[in-house]
């Protein structure tokens, strides 16, 4: 996890010297998070022990982390806006759009 936690750093802008924002602990939460959101997808009859999320779907895992910050304040929001500004989310959790390149396993 050392390298998506630095990944997801420079994503959310963070850089050496700025104030701590986020503490590492929030964001290895966040993580876990996108990371359990990729297992439930990649194995959706529950996965087996041990599981860890593919090296390949880093970038997904951080991907998801990030979006999951972002929205933090506004978890769940459907329609807002304020002075010319307007949000709306594709759904309460991780929109499908971030899951859908994530192929589950399957057997026989």
């Amino acid at each position: 996890m050392p390298e998506a936690l630095k990944i997801l750093k420079i994503m959310l802008g963070k850089t050496a010297g700025d104030p701590e924002e986020w503490a590492d602990g929030v964001l290895e939460v966040y993580l876990e998070i996108a990371g359990q959101k990729i297992l439930k997808r990649l194995y959706p009859f529950g996965p087996p022990e041990g599981a860890r999320v593919p090296e390949r779907y880093l970038g997904d895992q951080c991907e998801i982390a990030c979006y999951l910050l972002n929205k933090r304040g506004a978890e769940g929001q459907t329609s807002h806006s304020e002075n010319g500004v307007s949000r709306a989310y594709e759904s309460a959790s991780v929109p499908e759009s971030m899951l859908c390149d994530i192929v589950p396993f399957v057997g026989v």
